[in-house]
This record gives C-alpha cells, structure tokens and sequence, in this order.
C-alpha cells in the first residue's frame, strides 16, 4: 500500500509537470506571437520600444525628446494596430550600421528607419511591408552642373552612411567615385552644403526632405534621376513571424481607412509630393 501510494504521487507529479510545459508560461515562443519577445506579446505588455532615425526631415526627425515624421506616424499606425496607445511607445534612434544589431540584442522591438528589404538583412531580421519604394537619387548644390546622375559621378566626392545600401552600390557599380562615408546623412549634407563633397546619395524621398529644409531651400536640388528600387521594410525578430504577418495585416488596413494617406500628407506631404498608394498586393515579406 505504502508503494502504491508513493507510485501514485510521483505519477501526479509527472503529469502535473507535463502539463504545465505543454500549457504553462507566457505562450510559446518568438514565433508565435504570444512571448514576450515577440511584438505581439510586447504590446500586450503595455510597451512597445520602435527604433526610427532621428536626422531625416520628413521621416524620422528628433528635435529634444520629441520625433516627427513619415516613419514615426507610421510606428503609430502599428502600435495602435497592435492594441497600444502611441503615447506608450519608447522611441530610440538607430542609425544605418545597427539596425539589425538592436534588433537581435533586445534593445528594441521594431525598427522603422527608412529600412531597404534586401536578401542579407533578411538573414538576420524578419520584415513586414514594403510601405514605401523608395529610389537611390543625388543632392547636389542647386548651381551644379557637372553632376546630372551616376553616370557622372567618377572624380567625385559622393557622400553617403555607413552600411547603408546607398553606399554599398557606391562601390559596387560607381568604383570611380570617391565615397565618403559618415554615421548620419545630416553629416553628409552639412559637407554638402560646405562644399566638401560634391552629392549626397541616398533615397529620393529622404534628399527630398533635406532639399526642403529652410537652410536649404534654394541651395540644394536633388537630380531627379532614380537608380534603384528600394522597398522600406518595417523589421521585427526574425523568428517573431505572426507579429511579422500581424504588422501586414494593419498596413493593409491603414491602405483601405485613410490612415496611411493622413501619415503622408501630414508629413512628407507638406512638400508638394503626393502620396503613393500603399501596395497591399506587394505584403509578402514575412518568413514562412
């Protein structure tokens, strides 16, 4: 009897503890949606922190505390979508070269940084979207005559970020011209605007919003030539793929009920430009 007894407990025991890793914790993993790691489970939580540029008038421009811009009134769109209020997310600025480091590293959930989709970063973080297509242009000062696109580029002192994908095509298919890189495209168009380079090369859109600027105006025109497709990604974990799918799901509806026409025109659309439509079809991104 004694025996039976003991046996009985230890079988409970057993089961209990099978029970609980089976239906216990916070809901799986990064993959599911539902941890805590994944940003589903992060919003749940009741914060969610975005990393965003902090330079690029337009998009993503920190000015004290404060950020404003195409991207950050998108991270908006998402965390509302996401069930948070905006006025809880921790906004954190990313340059270029740490994006896909602050992501695996935790130190934030979402990155919207005017964030090209390409093959390599795919190997690192997950991404929901396109939400913009974007192309590589030059800025230029506005008297410059020599600089007309890429084509004319050998000799030519181009500015551009460090481990930008501007860059990177800089040297891939521009070997003649003389880059020079720097951490932020502020530090490029300051050069620019000082005459110690010769064009600043990255998206159209984002020369677009330096060109506007007030110290500017007048001073700098972007070429109008596009050399590029470059589809911005909103990059999450890459083992989060329902918070992956659930980011595309909030872009479609931002498409259909005019929230994503308002982020626009209540930024970049101040410039003239009108706003693309948001390409639902092209939402295919997220790792099976």
């Amino acid at each position: 009897m004694r025996f039976s007894r003991i046996a009985a407990v230890a079988t409970a025991a057993v089961l209990a503890m099978s029970a609980a890793a089976c239906g216990g914790g916070d809901g799986g993993d990064a993959g599911s949606g539902g941890s805590a790691d994944g940003v589903i489970g992060k919003a749940a939580s009741g914060k969610l922190i975005i990393g965003v540029k902090g330079d690029q008038p337009g998009l993503g421009l920190q000015t004290g505390t404060t950020y404003e811009g195409f991207d950050i009134e998108i991270g908006k769109i998402v965390a509302k979508g996401l069930g948070l209020d905006p006025s809880k997310v921790e906004w954190k600025t990313t340059a270029s070269a740490n994006r896909e480091s602050f992501i695996e590293q935790g130190q934030v959930d979402i990155v919207i940084a005017t964030y090209t989709i390409n093959d390599d970063r795919k190997k690192r973080v997950a991404f929901a979207g396109p939400y913009y297509e974007a192309g590589q242009d030059l800025l230029v000062k506005a008297d410059n005559t020599d600089i007309t696109g890429p084509e004319s580029l050998a000799g030519k002192k181009v500015c551009s970020v460090t481990g930008s994908t501007p860059a990177k095509r800089i040297k891939s298919d521009y070997p003649d011209a003389q880059l020079q890189e720097f951490d932020t495209y502020s530090k490029c168009v300051t050069a620019l605007d000082g005459g110690q380079v010769d064009a600043v090369t990255t998206d159209d859109i984002i020369l677009a919003g330096y060109a506007a600027q007030s110290q500017y105006a007048g001073k700098l025109k972007v070429i109008g030539k596009p050399f590029s497709k470059e589809p911005y990604g909103i990059a999450v974990k890459k083992t989060d793929t329902a918070g992956c799918a659930k980011i595309n799901e909030i872009l479609k509806a931002a498409a259909t009920d005019g929230t994503y026409k308002t982020a626009w025109d209540t930024t970049l659309g101040k410039s003239g430009t009108p706003a693309k439509d948001l390409a639902v079809a092209s939402l295919t991104n997220c790792p099976a």
